[in-house]
């Protein structure tokens, strides 16, 4: 029989959900490879009990996770790998649910945020000059309601957007992210930087507060 395995391999989640109240286990931050039992044991280990006072986000990071482990299991080397924190956020149910009304206000905002952006834009370079410029290049008469050019112009502008963001069809052609999912990445990573960031500040100044016995 051979000897079991005394390593145990760590690697933390980015970002995970719970409940308020609840207790937050190994299994639910991290992901472990080990000998199938310990495995099994260390997954269902406790590590931190969620309170009210902690407020929406917390942080808990690879210490709490290696002085648990061995406080479990004495015994066993610990490898970590990937992130040294896992980002914790505390919703009812464990799912965090869209807010539909802060979405709406969004995208109204956005829309007419955007269209004033284009009409500010043709107002700056003239484009009803520029079209019938353009028209009468093109046909050799003047015409002042260029409609032949403003109608696929005026398609063509949307169309674009649709092709630049990568939503013109269910199914995408390739796998490759499109500017505003890649933006949308950005923005979430510097928000956990910052609350992680934030929260360990908070940390700091706790202990430097709490006086030693």
């Amino acid at each position: 029989m051979m000897p079991l395995d005394p390593t145990v391999y760590v690697r933390l989640r980015r970002r995970t959900v719970v409940p308020p109240l609840s207790l937050i286990r190994l299994a639910d931050v991290a992901r472990l490879v080990a000998d199938r039992e310990l495995e099994r044991r260390l997954l269902a280990l406790p590590v931190h009990r969620i309170r009210p006072e902690e407020g929406s986000l917390l942080v808990i990071d690879m210490l709490q996770i290696v002085r648990a482990i061995r406080e479990a299991a004495p015994g066993v080397a610990i490898e970590t790998y990937g992130e040294p924190h896992v980002l914790v956020e505390v919703a009812q149910g464990g799912v965090v649910k869209p807010r539909r009304i802060v979405l709406a206000l969004a995208w109204l905002l956005l829309f007419f945020g955007s269209g004033m952006a284009l009409i500010n834009f043709h107002a700056d370079v003239n484009m009803p000059l520029v079209q019938r410029r353009i028209t009468r290049l093109l046909t050799g008469s003047p015409d002042w309601h260029p409609w032949l050019f403003q109608i696929p112009y005026s398609l063509g502008v949307g169309l674009g957007m649709l092709l630049f963001f990568n939503r013109l069809f269910r199914r995408r052609p390739t796998d490759e992210p499109n500017p505003l999912e890649v933006e949308m990445f950005m923005y979430q990573e510097n928000v956990n930087h910052y609350v992680i960031t934030d929260e360990y500040r908070k940390k700091h100044e706790q202990n430097r507060e709490t006086p030693d016995d």
